[in-house]
């Protein structure tokens, strides 16, 4: 109307007859007006007008190829694969996206083994994301391991869905590193039924399993390892407590074995028959053993018979959240007892599969803080790395949880990073929430990322806004994660949650307080006279 009022009053009655309002022309011989045009709900039309031009959202269906060509023959595919657990929807097409490391390795083929790595910033959604794949797994058959539960966040999932959960700890809970679980009658099993080769290797898995540990407890105890002849003793020591002992032993059983020098042992020392060069060889041993089985720095953890069996028919989680933070060498030792302890049993369900005794199992394998647990003492770094190597093997599929590159590439020394930094490298996908923009060096050298999966990345980062009404505001990148697969280009998802999953997912609940604690911390504090 601002151009209207610089012409001449004739052109203007003739270009307002011509509009007339709302499109009706005026009528003839009355001069026409700025109030006859009345604008509607997007502006003044014609030309010169400035009508807004508005497209309105069209409503989305999905559907089956079969179904949807007919209803409408403009149809196009989405944009990521439709095979595995259903996450979210893409951050660009809306479309359904669909992805974990089993399912894109034994069904699409689209990774070279089952295995996922997760960065992220703490508290956008990485554990979330994992329980989402630990619900759908389950219900495809796969059994969720959680071996070694720092923070007990995987706990209410592995309840809900009728799993077992281990409490291990300072007075919560026991594992006897000595006990061979139920290699001993599977042993017996396949023998019976013909497999001697079958039952052989589940022996000797079992024996070496626990020598394994031992040498590890050792390890961390001295923070040294324990010398070559020290280990032929304790592996003599072994032989000799299977073939004398009835039960399962415990460590103070193998301490006395070493105490009572029997010939086995003493050949090993090389002691040449006296006694003093034997006690001398076992001195620094029986020590260190005497300091597992209670009074030392480990505690008595391992000191005692297990008190709750790991079972192979369901999903598990080894609950460690009452060990402190500051207790690293306990840390360590109970990781690497929870992860030996729960491979032991997949090779004996394994086994049992291959003989054609029970129906094959898979499971997925779910380390959680994985920075913790390689920071926590020696040896970590190597089991994990055997680990990542050895999965597609094993029948078995894992995800690895941690911040950024920094915590993996933190480690003392050099061989240690080198290991750590190829879990990113050999994982099949890799899964990437909000990160520093001080990160994507180390991360490019890892995996290609193109500059606008960077700057999305970056952005997924920052903090949420300032809301002045003191409400819950989320961060922008809670819950926005990117799937990287070799070298093809990301997809970004944002995860959808139902409201079983979402009461699932609370990873602070310290920091809620119940409605009555509430109440009674406002209340007034009476004395026995009622004054306050």
């Amino acid at each position: 109307m601002a151009r209207l009022k610089l012409l001449s009053t004739e052109t203007a009655k003739t270009v307002m007859t011509a509009l007339g309002a709302k499109g009706v022309p005026v009528k003839p011989g009355k001069p026409a007006t700025v109030r006859d045009r009345v604008p509607g709900s997007r502006g003044w039309g014609g030309r010169g007008g400035g009508a807004a031009a508005l497209v309105p959202a069209v409503r989305e269906y999905r559907g089956t190829t079969v179904q949807v060509c007919g209803l409408w023959p403009f149809s196009s595919g989405t944009s990521s694969p439709m095979i595995g657990v259903p996450l979210g929807r893409h951050e660009e097409t809306q479309a359904t996206v669909c992805c974990d490391p089993i399912s894109w390795f034994q069904r699409a083929h689209l990774i070279s083994n089952p295995s996922a790595f997760l960065l992220g910033k703490p508290g956008l959604g990485k554990s979330t994301l994992v329980r989402r794949m630990m619900l759908g797994l389950s219900g495809q058959g796969v059994h969720p391991l959680v071996l070694g539960d720092l923070k007990g966040e995987h706990v209410d999932a592995v309840e809900a869905l009728g799993g077992q959960v281990i409490r291990l700890g300072r007075g919560r809970g026991y594992l006897n590193i000595l006990d061979p679980g139920e290699a001993v009658e599977v042993a017996q099993l396949l023998e019976e039924r013909g497999h001697h080769e079958a039952a052989v290797r589940i022996r000797a898995d079992a024996h070496g399993r626990r020598l394994n540990m031992v040498v590890s407890l050792i390890t961390i105890s001295r923070n040294n390892p324990p010398t070559d002849q020290e280990q032929t003793i304790l592996d003599r020591a072994l032989r000799v407590l299977d073939d004398t002992f009835v039960g399962v032993p415990v460590l103070k059983d193998l301490l006395d074995v070493i105490t009572a020098a029997p010939d086995e042992l003493r050949q090993v020392a090389l002691d040449r028959g006296d006694m003093n060069v034997y006690l001398q060889e076992t001195r620094a041993l029986e020590a260190t053993l005497l300091g597992l089985t209670g009074g030392g720095k480990l505690g008595e953890i391992f000191s005692r018979h297990t008190t709750n069996p790991m079972r192979r028919d369901r999903a598990v989680v080894f609950d460690v959240s009452s060990i402190d933070e500051t207790e690293t060498d306990l840390q360590a030792a109970v990781l690497l007892a929870c992860w030996s302890y729960g491979f032991g049993t997949v090779n004996v369900a394994n086994a049992l599969a291959d003989a054609g005794l029970e129906p094959r199992r898979n499971y997925l394998v779910v380390l959680d803080e994985l920075w913790r647990a390689l920071r926590a003492g020696k040896g970590m770094v190597d089991r994990v790395d055997a680990l990542t190597r050895l999965n597609r093997s094993v029948g078995v599929g894992q995800v690895m949880i941690s911040h950024t590159m920094s915590d993996l590439l933190a480690l003392p020394a050099e061989e240690d990073r080198m290991k750590a930094r190829g879990f990113v490298e050999r994982s099949g996908m890799v899964i990437c929430g909000g990160l520093p923009a001080s990160e994507m060096p180390l991360l490019t050298a890892a995996i290609p990322l193109s500059r606008q999966e960077q700057q999305k990345l970056i952005s997924w980062q920052d903090p949420p806004a300032w809301d002045s009404r003191g409400g819950d505001v989320e961060p922008p990148g809670r819950g926005k994660f990117l799937i990287k697969v070799g070298g093809r280009p990301g997809i970004p998802v944002q995860i959808g949650l139902t409201t079983i999953e979402a009461s699932l997912n609370d990873t602070n609940k310290r920091w809620h307080a119940p409605a009555e604690s509430l109440l009674e911390a406002a209340a007034p504090i009476h004395g026995e006279e009622g004054a306050a």
